[in-house]
């Protein structure tokens, strides 16, 4: 059974100490956020009360044939999203991921967020492997260009006439060859891998820990949850608590401002 320490566990100084160990003796780090990461920032999950699948079902809102029956539905949908990012920021858990990447001699960021927080708290080895809410894409012409913009007039066109999409990955779409790469990897070369605000229902996640798994035998896997999930029997520790807050006190540990 997976080890799960909570924060109040994590009050004890022993188990700072072990988790500090863990930490220091990693050289090449990936960490994979989902949407958990962003709910503290009051970005709604995709899943679960109060997740933006609740009235619609996905099909309709986040796939090539939901887009081409109503585009201005999934538009105004996106349009919310947008709204609700741009009045809301990075929390501490996005800063201690930028802080983070420049503490390991090897790091990479794969989120499944397209949110733009990561980026905005100052992360730069970063793969998006969902895509960007702030990127665009010609339906015609394949052409990607940022605009974060709130938009009047919906749906969206290019500047050619054609119908532009946000450039985000949808439903019963293939992830980009060269990010997965990357992110696959990153993943079989890593001897850490933190796992954030996900339920690893997306596949995306399995697939990077069994590249690590095949490649990294004594890799440690360390999940940041609220609670269990579908993927915490394949990892090697829980911790149960906000990212917002588990994060900063990994970033402590391993800079030795701890304070217990």
């Amino acid at each position: 059974m997976t080890p799960h320490l909570s924060l109040a566990a994590l009050a004890d100084p022993a188990r700072r100490k072990d988790l500090a160990h863990i930490l220091k003796q990693a050289k090449s780090v990936v960490a994979i956020t989902g949407a958990g990461v962003s709910a503290e920032s009051g970005i709604s999950t995709f899943r679960g009360a109060g997740g933006y699948w609740e009235k619609f079902r996905a099909e309709d809102l986040a796939s090539p044939r939901g887009f081409t029956k109503d585009p201005e539905l999934v538009w105004r949908w996106y349009n919310e999203r947008r709204i609700a990012i741009l009045n809301s920021q990075p929390n501490p858990g996005h800063f201690a991921l930028a802080a983070l990447e420049k503490a390991f001699p090897s790091f990479l960021l794969v989120t499944q967020n397209v949110d733009g927080f990561h980026g905005q708290a100052g992360s730069e080895k970063m793969v998006e492997i969902h895509g960007s809410i702030w990127e665009l894409r010609c339906t015609r012409e394949g052409k990607i260009w940022t605009d974060r913009q709130i938009f009047e007039t919906l749906p969206v066109y290019c500047a050619c006439g054609a119908l532009a999409r946000p450039n985000v990955l949808w439903f019963g779409e293939a992830y980009n060859p060269n990010l997965f790469h990357q992110a696959q990897q990153a993943a079989s070369r890593a001897d850490l891998i933190l796992v954030a605000g996900t339920s690893g229902m997306v596949w995306i996640v399995a697939g990077l820990l069994q590249a690590h798994y095949q490649h990294q035998s004594q890799g440690q896997v360390i999940e940041i949850n609220l609670e269990a999930s579908d993927l915490t029997p394949e990892v090697d520790l829980l911790l149960q608590g906000p990212s917002g807050q588990i994060l900063p006190l990994i970033l402590a540990l391993l800079k030795n401002e701890d304070q217990t």
